[in-house]
């Protein structure tokens, strides 16, 4: 059978996006010629994968002006590269995907990550939040492929455009790879971790002035974001040097063997607009597969995973000294910690991604 080519797409630069790395590979093993494309920064970091990547150098780096260039970049990279099949990757890279699509009669795969008219980023910006929903309610009732992440979110868009959405979650590999590890516990301390994007409304505020209030414990922030430059300040301000501890971005053949060393994995996201209220971070899966116990924020998607699955707690709100009493209570409690370490190895067993995409395989024949 003759090997097709599809090219995924997205507005980042490739080298932290665990979602789409694993697509790719899964495509990879269902014969598909894979190109992944990206944007490149100054400080990008070099990347070695399986399969081809291409990061365009853009103009513009943030803001309309970005988004326009990109999507010109695209179009123009699309029109003129030979493919079979097209994935994208979230709102941010639909308009080049559809239009390339219809004008070179491809099949369309849209990857939606999040609920992007509903992140923090656009809920106080309503002209812009607007220009994102017109190109939405265009494109989406017209698209004979989607995936989404989690069943809410796949919910949200059936209901208003009427169309069928399946559902890919972000859970991890079951296959555990082997890294070099490097020691971040340290003698007579508790490991603390968050992992993911340090952006608005993630609740990383609160979380690092709640290590005010916790004893023998650190803190690892493992991301880079909007809010980097701020956290680093707070900590400075609050005189947490000894308490949290900012990684930077780690790689993604490297991640896991960071996140296993913790003793409690955290995801407090807050209920600012209907994307995160749904949300279903890899993060969290990232944590159960590692079989680190979570505390998780009082969001329906999250809270029910971890009281389905009995592989952790939930916050009641984000005051940084209920936060604070949270986790020191879960890390005392050394008989509760071994249960949910437990539960997360049972979970692993169906949270994984080979279960994950067993429909991926015939839902990507179908689109052959």
């Amino acid at each position: 059978m003759t090997q097709q080519k599809i090219i995924v797409s997205v507005t980042n630069d490739l080298s932290t996006d665990q979602r789409v790395d694993k697509i790719c590979n899964t495509l990879l093993e269902l014969n598909f010629k894979v190109l992944l494309v990206g944007r490149k920064f100054p400080n990008s970091q070099n990347i070695n994968r399986p399969y081809q990547t291409k990061r365009f150098n853009l103009w513009f780096n943030k803001g309309a002006l970005f988004y326009a260039n990109y999507n010109i970049r695209l179009f123009f990279f699309l029109l003129f590269t030979k493919s079979n099949l097209l994935w994208s990757n979230d709102l941010d890279t639909l308009w080049a995907n559809y239009t390339i699509s219809k004008w070179k009669n491809k099949k369309l795969i849209f990857d939606s990550h999040e609920y992007f008219t509903e992140v923090p980023e656009l809920i106080d910006r309503p002209k812009v939040q607007h220009f994102w929903k017109r190109i939405e309610r265009r494109i989406l009732p017209n698209l004979k492929h989607v995936i989404t992440v989690s069943q809410s979110i796949a919910n949200l868009y059936e209901k208003e455009y009427n169309i069928k959405v399946q559902l890919l979650r972000n859970v991890p590999i079951l296959k555990k790879q082997k890294t070099a590890i490097t020691n971040i516990k340290i003698e007579g301390k508790k490991t603390i971790i968050y992992q993911g994007a340090i952006n608005v409304n993630r609740g990383i505020e609160h979380i690092v002035e709640a290590m005010k209030y916790i004893d023998n414990s650190i803190l690892y922030i493992i991301g880079k974001g909007d809010l980097s430059k701020q956290i680093e300040q707070q900590i400075i301000t609050l005189k947490l040097e000894e308490k949290v501890i900012m990684l930077g971005e780690i790689p993604l053949e490297k991640l896991h063997g960071y996140t296993q060393q913790a003793d409690l994995g955290l995801s407090l996201e807050e209920d600012k607009g209907l994307n995160y209220r749904f949300s279903l971070p890899n993060k969290l899966f990232d944590y159960i597969l590692a079989e680190v116990p979570v505390l998780v924020a009082n969001l329906p998607e999250m809270k029910n995973l971890v009281q389905h699955y009995q592989v952790g707690e939930i916050i009641e709100n984000h005051k940084p000294k209920h936060i604070a009493e949270k986790i020191s209570s879960m890390l005392q409690n050394e008989p509760q910690i071994q249960i949910w370490k437990e539960n997360t190895k049972k979970a692993s067993v169906e949270l994984n991604w080979e279960r994950e995409t067993e429909f991926l395989h015939d839902f990507l024949k179908e689109t052959k």
